[in-house]
């Protein structure tokens, strides 16, 4: 069965309120994901990947 939510009608005060919080939020997670972001690309690259990295180069100088 399939419930109604009531329908109230909401105020424009708290309509602004209420996209107010949302873009809060939102920019929270933007400046987040932009400090994330920046942790990995200033991250080391591993010599593992390096080696490979330079393996790679150097067989396609061979090809």
């Amino acid at each position: 069965m399939i419930e109604q939510q009531s329908q109230h009608p909401v105020s424009g005060s708290e309509a602004n309120a209420a996209l107010d919080e949302a873009r809060l939020r939102q920019q929270a997670i933007g400046v987040r994901l932009r400090q994330m972001f920046d942790e990995v690309v200033n991250e080391p690259v591993p010599d593992d990947f390096l080696d490979i990295l330079r393996r790679a180069d150097k067989s396609a100088e061979r090809d």
